[in-house]
């Protein structure tokens, strides 16, 4: 009889230690939270690009649009490095179909003006070459 009692407690031990860890890994521990940091640091313009790029994919306008002004930028520690932004873009006059967007002008026809303020946070992991975004809120200027 001692010997079951030992064999149950040996099993239910096991499964709440198990059960515990698999609900660890769905979850992210921040080791730093989130920061300011440079607008010009090299991960925030990679992790602007990325976001600008889902954004022009996601996007149903038929004109890309692009960064007029980075106005936060915050950087948090976890298992990879997430970046906070906040940014003014504006419609460009190049259309999607163009591919290119760094050499488009603003649009500066009145009726074709558009302005956004956006927030993303993009995950990066640049030892492995990743890149996710994670939020993208935006809403007219």
């Amino acid at each position: 009889m001692a010997r079951l009692f030992q064999g149950l407690l040996f099993l239910v031990v096991t499964v709440a230690l198990v059960s515990r860890r698999v609900q660890a890994w769905g979850t992210t521990k921040v080791v730093r939270p989130f920061v300011d940091i440079s607008k010009t640091y090299i991960y925030v313009q990679q992790a602007l690009w990325y976001a600008m790029k889902e954004y022009n994919v996601d996007s149903k306008d038929q004109y890309n649009f692009k960064v007029m002004d980075i106005l936060k930028a915050q950087e948090q520690l976890t298992d990879s490095l997430e970046y906070y932004l906040e940014v003014k873009i504006a419609r460009t006059m190049c259309k999607k179909i163009s591919g290119d967007n760094a050499n488009c002008l603003f649009q500066q026809d009145p009726q074709m003006k558009k302005i956004m303020l956006c927030t993303f946070i993009v995950r990066s992991k640049p030892w492995r070459f990743e890149l996710k975004l994670l939020k993208k809120q935006c809403q007219d200027a």
